[in-house]
Order: structure tokens, then sequence, then C-alpha cells
């Protein structure tokens, strides 16, 4: 397996730090509104990250943090006129619901920044025992000239750090590429006692800590939006390395931005979407294959164009295993060579830097197969029950829908009918080989036929 290492800007191979088993972070909302289009990307494919590597065999650790305290829950709760936990709580809530709403499989670890408050304070004493911290009337900043190591994973230089559009003007920093450990808190702030004084917890840390407490001082991957390399994972980075001497992650994963219509999604232009707002108007999946048809790592831009193919491409999918009986699938055994191959070119896709685009391209060569009427009925059946193992590592059909099940009912039960009049009337003929071979055939879907005085009956294995 290859994967891009945003530290390196190469592909490199895979290599876990303990054989068979995969600690995975990656960043979770801010939770001050509902999460946007943007962050579903990121939170689709970091959950594909981790199912892969489960459908490989591997004993997989998740880790995803949950930000319940910033500067914008404050706000929105000022602006609310609610509590800051309220807020907080609301959208978390709300989280959870579009995360499950997705097909989302829920973290091994989902911790919220509240909850590891004392860990929060004790690493910021740490990095000021060990010189890379200095406090100034109660704010803690991290020493960035402290870390000769500082800049390794964006590749930015702290001499470039210059007051800037990302830079904040703050005279009371030895430079201006300092972070905010620990923010002394303003009357009416939420706040917590510390050795500094009243005060909240800067972003950096939080993740920091929460990342470490779950996975060790050094763990496998951390992920998130290309957007958070520079400053929040540059930040984190350094945090590990003053603690440790070790980096925070061995391989950095980051997927690229979504754009609307061809332009930044902003509220001002109006073309700010939720992901609460698109699951009213497409279904789960549908949003699912849209962002996985296009490479993590590429910018995407979203569409209603874009969106109705990728309906329509599921839709098609979904008839191929509609056909033949969605839990029939599931215990369908796959000896056929080729369709294990195209096994292999899925595992082969995904195996290079997760190219979800090439792996779907490979469940679509099996549903062309799966339709094929010169192939053998078993192997399209075979297809088809590949369809479902491998849809189900991109978080595809996890359940059949309500319609499909009801339509695939009824559409089942009137071709068996149809079928067995046919049989029926082969052996008023006495056509005992057209006969059997219907018989057979439907035995091998699943279709238990027993002849008797008042004709045929079946039933489902």
């Amino acid at each position: 397996m290859k994967i891009y290492n945003s530290k390196t800007r190469t592909k490199e191979e895979f290599i876990p730090l303990e054989p068979g088993k995969l600690k995975l972070y990656a960043c979770g909302p801010t939770v001050y509104n509902y999460f946007h289009i943007g962050n579903a990307r990121s939170f689709i494919f970091f959950d594909v990250v981790r199912r892969y590597f489960e459908y490989l065999g591997y004993d997989v650790t998740y880790a995803q943090n949950i930000t319940d305290i910033d500067d914008k829950i404050i706000e929105q709760s000022i602006s609310e006129g609610k509590e800051f936990s309220k807020i907080a709580d609301k959208y978390v809530q709300a989280f959870l619901d579009d995360c499950e709403a997705l097909g989302i499989k829920a973290p091994t670890h989902q911790p919220k920044a509240t909850d590891t408050m004392p860990q929060i304070i004790e690493l910021i004493h740490n990095l000021q025992l060990k010189g890379f911290a200095y406090e100034v009337n109660g704010d803690v900043y991290f020493d960035t000239g402290a870390l000769p190591e500082y800049g390794s994973l964006s590749g930015k230089q702290i001499e470039d750090q210059l007051v800037g559009a990302r830079v904040a003007e703050n005279i009371a920093k030895k430079h201006p590429a300092d972070f905010t450990l620990w923010k002394a808190s303003k009357p009416g702030e939420p706040s917590w006692q510390s050795p500094w004084g009243m005060g909240r917890p800067g972003w950096h840390t939080e993740c920091v800590v929460m990342s470490r407490h779950y996975l060790g001082e050094t763990f496998d991957i951390h992920g998130g939006g290309v957007d958070l390399i520079f400053p929040h994972h540059e930040n984190e980075n350094a945090q590990a390395m003053a603690l440790s001497g070790k980096p925070l992650a061995r391989y950095w994963m980051h997927n690229g931005f979504l754009n609307v219509d061809g332009e930044k999604m902003s509220k001002s232009l109006k073309n700010f979407f939720t992901a609460r707002d698109i699951l009213q108007e497409y279904d789960a999946e549908d949003i699912r294959h849209f962002f996985l048809s296009k490479h993590y790592r590429s910018p995407i831009d979203f569409t209603r164009e874009l969106m109705e193919e990728s309906h329509k491409a599921m839709q098609n999918l979904r008839k191929s295993i509609t056909a033949f009986g969605y839990d029939a699938l599931l215990e369908t055994d796959i000896p056929d060579m080729e369709i294990l191959k195209l096994e292999q070119s899925f595992q082969a896709a995904m195996d290079d830097d997760f190219n979800t685009a090439k792996a779907i391209a490979v469940i679509f060569d099996l549903s062309h197969k799966s339709r094929s009427s010169i192939l053998d009925l078993d192997i399209r059946k075979q297809a088809a029950a590949m369809i479902l193992k491998l849809g189900k590592v991109l978080g595809l059909f996890s359940k059949p829908t309500h319609e499909n099940s009801e339509v695939t009912e009824k559409l089942t039960a009137s071709l068996i009918e149809l079928f067995l009049s046919y049989r029926a009337q082969a052996r008023t003929d006495k056509n005992w080989a057209l006969s059997d071979k219907i018989r057979d055939d439907l035995q091998n879907l699943g279709i238990d036929i027993k002849d008797g005085p008042e004709g045929s009956k079946w039933s489902l294995k």
C-alpha cells in the first residue's frame, strides 16, 4: 500500500507501527453550527480509510475529536442568547445525527475537548517546564523559535511568518508565528482554573492532547482537510515534537477543497450548503458516490448536474443487487477466478493512495457482469455479491432502502410465479428437461420448489 504523505510530499509505502494494527486520527468538527458539505467530504473519506483497513483485516483504533469550546461557539452562544454548553450540545447531537445519516461509522473514540481539560492543562505545563512555552498576563504561547523542527510538516519557515492574513498581530508574543496554548478568559466567558489563572485552551492544543491520549505519542495516520495543514496540524505536530522529540503521526493525509459551481463556498455568494441541506435532496449513498468518484486529494466541484449523475449511477448499481436479493447475496460464495481478479483490481486501486475513483470503476465492471445475458446465472449472482462486498468498503449498500425492498419483494414473487407457470406448461408438454432446468435454476437462486397434487409451491431458502 502506498499513501501520499503530506509531510514528505511523496507516496510512501505504508508500514504500520504495529503489524496488523492501525491507529488513525482525523479532525472532527467545531460544534457551533451544522457541518457543511466540505466537512462532509473529509468525514466520509476517513470513514472509508477506516473501513478499508478493516476490510484488509486490521485492528483499527479510530479517534476523532469534537471541539466543544472555541471562539466561534462563544460567538454563536451570544448570537442565540444561550449558554455555550447548550450550543455545543445542540450541534454535537446534530453532528452525530448527520454522520449517521451519511452512513459514517462511529469512531472508536470521540472525545470532547471539555472532557479532557486536566490533560490539556498538564500538557501545557509540561511544555512550559521544557522551555517551549511562555506566559504573558494569563495567556500562554508556544515558542516556535525554541523548536528547530517547526515548519517541517507544512514547509513554512518561521522567518516567513510575518503579520498578515493568517498571523494576527500581538505585541505580547516573542514572534508572530507563536501560537496560543492557553487563553485568559474575558468577563462572562466560559473558563477553567489553571496555573495561569482562569481561561480556556487553544484549538491546536486540544487536538494534540486528545490524539495522544487515545493513540499514543506517535500513531500511524493523522488526517483532515488540506486547509488544516497550516497552522493547525503544524502546531499540533510542533507540540508533540517539543514534548517527546517524536512526530505526532507517521503519515499525514489531507483531502482537497470543495467548490460549488466553480466557486469557493461562501454564505455571501449564497452557495453555502450544509450536509443536512443536501441530505434533504439526495440519498446519503448518492452523496458518498459523488465524493468518492474523485480522488480524495483532488479538488472537487459540487454541482447539481454531478449529483444527478451520482444518483443515476447508484440507481444502476442498486439494480444489480436487488435483482438477486440483498440477503441472498450476503450468503453467496464467490469462487469464480475472474470475479476474484476484479476484487484484486479493487484492492490495487485502494492500495494506490486510496484511489476510490478507480475502485468504483471496478464495481461498475462487476455490474456489467451481473447484468450480462451471455453469462451463467451463477456467475452473474457472484458478480452481484462482489458488488455488495466491495461497496460496503466504500460505505455503500449498507442496507436496502425501504422502497427497494418493497419493490424487490413484489417483483421477486411475480417472477417466481411466472417461471413456475412456464415450468407447469413444460410438465404438461412432458418437456422434462426444461422442467428440471427451471427447477434447478430457481434452487440455485435460493428458491425451494415442492411439487404436489395442487401444483408447485415455492419458498425462499
